[in-house]
């Protein structure tokens, strides 16, 4: 009995591992990297979740192409740490941190007031922060956590910070997606709000957020701003932390994030690129994974739910009230 168990967990590691390593081989191959050289001297931009992960890495990005950037995290002590490593990454002093919580539609509309009245320009909003949904916790305006942080407050912020965008000119909104939102299978406008299971709450957040960007790139069809959505590919990052409590969650991602997942700068590229990348305005509204535009996941194909998305999300957040 022990040498057949023996013969087992032998024959188990010996697949096992070849597979795993030729899977991370094939993953560090197919890494897209952002190779625009572009400087962003003169131009300001905005990053969401900028104190950690792609965030952080986006805003070191950036710094060292001379950009004015605004770090948009919601712990000051943490953003002031990552202000101070970007700073000393890049030379860069022109790093400043604003205060937002996205789990507050009155902090995202305070942050919104301060930049319209502080900043004159506007050329990058990078909507990166995000949450991996935990149970039903709600917030204070009474959506579930994950809705709210991963795409009504994302919907409110850029909507309050367009107007600046428009009178930029050839300015970006990028949105950082997932390829999850592919498995948003029972995804239906009459449910939106409500919590059906962690996972579902998550890539319903991702679809979302990719509605949101096709709708968003066709009501911008007339200005010089552009929007593009992006799946940065499974990261290496703190999302993964809530997610490993679970004890029947761990047995899936704790090999993704410590096996699998791609370094945060590396997961940064396709964001990177969707914000510097020369002669893409064409491509606004489009998908983006490893720095090229991919199809439709199936479950983004329909125009007509974007936009009856768009509609309900303008009410529940009261964007109509800023009018």
């Amino acid at each position: 009995m022990q040498s057949a168990y023996i013969d087992v967990t032998l024959t188990f590691f010996f697949i096992t591992v070849p597979v795993l390593l030729l899977f991370k081989l094939y993953l560090k191959c197919s890494i897209g990297w952002c190779k625009s050289q572009r400087t962003l001297v003169g131009r300001t931009a905005i990053i969401t979740g900028a104190n950690t992960g792609i965030g952080l890495e986006t805003a070191i990005d950036f710094a060292k192409r001379g950009a004015k950037v605004i770090l948009a995290c919601r712990n000051f002590s943490k953003a002031a740490e990552a202000r101070r490593l970007i700073i000393e990454k890049t030379d860069n002093p022109n790093i400043h941190i604003k205060l937002v919580d996205l789990s507050s539609f009155e902090s995202v509309r305070a942050f919104a007031r301060s930049v319209n009245e502080s900043e004159e320009r506007l050329d990058i909003l990078v909507n990166n922060a995000g949450v991996a949904p935990q149970s039903e916790e709600k917030t204070r305006d009474g959506y579930h956590l994950g809705m709210q942080v991963n795409y009504f407050s994302m919907f409110l912020l850029t909507n309050l910070l367009l107007g600046l965008m428009e009178k930029t000119g050839s300015s970006r909104v990028v949105n950082v997606s997932s390829l999850m939102a592919n498995f948003a299978l029972k995804f239906n406008l009459n449910d939106l709000c409500k919590h059906l299971g962690d996972v579902d709450m998550y890539c319903r957040t991702k679809l979302c957020i990719i509605l949101f960007t096709k709708e968003l790139a066709k009501r911008l069809t007339n200005t010089s701003v552009t929007t593009y959505s992006l799946h940065p590919g499974a990261v290496k990052t703190d999302i993964y932390n809530d997610a490993l409590k679970n004890v029947i969650y761990w047995f899936v991602f704790y090999p993704m994030k410590n096996w699998c997942s791609k370094t945060p700068e590396e997961g940064a590229q396709t964001t990177i690129y969707c914000s510097v990348e020369k002669n893409i305005e064409q491509f606004s509204g489009q998908h983006f994974e490893d720095c090229h535009i991919v199809g439709d996941y199936y479950s983004a194909r329909n125009v007509e739910l974007a936009a009856k998305l768009w509609s309900m999300t303008e009410k529940l957040v009261g964007l109509n009230n800023e009018k």
